[in-house]
């Protein structure tokens, strides 16, 4: 089966000082019984056959790469490998499985602090994180017997027109992308170190201000995360001196239903989303110290909910029109591999600032019966020059996973920590507080209940 876009161009981009990984972890309050578990990965693999595969030995003058689909996993994929969870953590930023080798995941059970954790490390350039995890949901369904279907999607009110001029109302004017954006400060006591390192937290979810009934939100949790990311990296660059530049921000789009015939694979295509006129206006305000404006956070908030409407209905290839043009199979793989490397050497001080990955909700209870359901996920995305940053989001039980991932070649392991700090104070920045809302309604939040817990530090777990 050829190579499809996404998997072809990450893997000509490889480096073996940053290996491409996702790392996915399952904190689960009992220990899987190690050859139950076993059976229900080995039954899950077979009932989503698209992820036994290996990639076929190839040649340079070859014009494509294939993936080789294999009938039965060529190792097993799940061990106990005892250590602890930093341990395992540190294992899948360097470690990555083998493409060689089908599949192309590990799942390792680890004891910590009294619970147990499935922490699954991915081979990024074979597939992504929410298709690992509609495996891992099958096998938490044959593991326990528990109904693991996924929760519907929510609905969401469409945000109606607004007479004439309405599109450009919602689609406010951006900064080009022509424009050279700002880079993440380096801060690091070892330049050009390698590998990455990791700080997972576990912070509120933001509340949003009251609707009524029938009425759109203003805005998403995702907004609000990509706002907090715009003041993280302006608040770091200003003190660090760097110059303004704009934040641009990369955010992965899913479209698959999360049901049992979710397409394996790489399937997120990739979005821009870049800030406008308002981002110089407000610069100087959402950077200042001392307490937040409330109404410039409102207004960038708004304009980034209108954009990224525009982004998410937008039809385009999942690497847009250069991503596919970029690996039509004209010349040998070999020449498209030395091309493509060339050409991200030199677009990258146009790279966009950071990647920002929510996965949102977990729609599966992962619920592996008598090891229970699952307590806390965590996602990291791969934090690869020239970004050097990827910030991973998850939403569970009305709590935010937060794991933020660095290239040491950009950051040191306490600047990585400071940086997630930072984040935790932006995010909460953009939460709309109880005093503001409307009297007996509540802030809007996770299963519709209202959030009305304040933002606070984050439990932090650096690795």
């Amino acid at each position: 089966m050829p190579f499809p876009t996404v998997d072809e161009i990450t893997r000509h981009c490889l480096s073996d000082d940053e290996p491409e990984t996702v790392h996915v972890e399952i904190h689960l309050p009992a220990r899987p019984e190690p050859d139950r578990l076993r059976r229900a990965f080995a039954e899950a693999m077979r009932s989503h056959p698209r992820i036994l595969m290996r990639q076929a030995p190839s040649r340079w003058w070859r014009l494509r790469y294939e993936w080789v689909l294999t009938s039965e996993p060529d190792r097993d994929p799940v061990s106990y490998p005892g250590g602890t969870l930093e341990e395992a953590r540190r294992r899948a930023l360097t470690d990555c499985p083998p493409l060689e080798s089908s599949p192309p995941f590990r799942a390792e059970v680890i004891e910590h602090e009294g619970a147990w954790v499935l922490l699954v490390t991915i081979n990024h350039t074979a597939l992504d994180g929410p298709a690992c995890l509609r495996v891992v949901a099958t096998a938490a369904q044959l593991y326990g017997g528990a109904d693991n279907s996924p929760a519907p999607p929510p609905v969401r009110t469409p945000v109606k027109p607004r007479g004439v001029g309405a599109d450009r109302e919602q689609q406010p004017e951006s900064t080009s992308h022509w424009t050279r954006p700002a880079r993440v400060a380096a801060d690091t006591l070892h330049p050009g170190a390698p590998g990455n390192g990791m700080l997972i937290s576990d912070l509120p979810l933001p509340s949003r201000p009251p609707r009524a009934p029938g009425e759109p939100s203003q805005y998403t949790v995702n907004d609000q995360l990509l706002v907090a990311t715009w003041i993280m990296v302006a608040r770091w660059n200003q003190l660090h001196e760097e110059p303004m530049r704009p934040v641009r921000i990369t955010m992965p789009v899913d479209d698959r239903p999360r049901t049992a015939d979710m397409a394996i694979g790489n399937g997120t295509r990739l979005v821009e989303v870049t800030f406008g006129p308002e981002e110089r206006e407000l610069y100087g305000t959402l950077t200042a110290s001392g307490a937040p404006d409330r109404e410039a956070i409102a207004r960038l908030l708004r304009a980034t909910a209108a954009r990224t409407r525009a982004l998410k209905a937008a039809d385009r290839p999942q690497l847009g029109f250069s991503g596919d043009l970029l690996t039509k199979p004209v010349l040998p793989v070999g020449l498209r591999a030395a091309g493509i490397r060339a050409l991200r050497d030199a677009a990258g001080p146009w790279a966009s600032s950071t990647l920002l990955s929510n996965i949102g909700r977990i729609p599966y209870p992962l619920d592996f019966g008598d090891a229970g359901r699952a307590q806390a996920v965590w996602f990291s995305a791969p934090g690869k020059m020239p970004r050097g940053l990827s910030v991973t989001t998850v939403s569970t039980g009305g709590r935010l996973q937060l794991a933020l991932r660095w290239s040491h070649a950009r950051l040191d392991d306490a600047a990585g920590q400071r940086l997630g700090a930072l984040f935790a104070r932006a995010l909460a920045s953009t939460s709309h507080t109880p005093q503001e809302a409307g009297p007996g309604t509540a802030p809007e939040g996770t299963g519709g209940q209202g959030n009305r817990e304040q933002p606070h530090a984050p439990k932090e777990e650096p690795s």
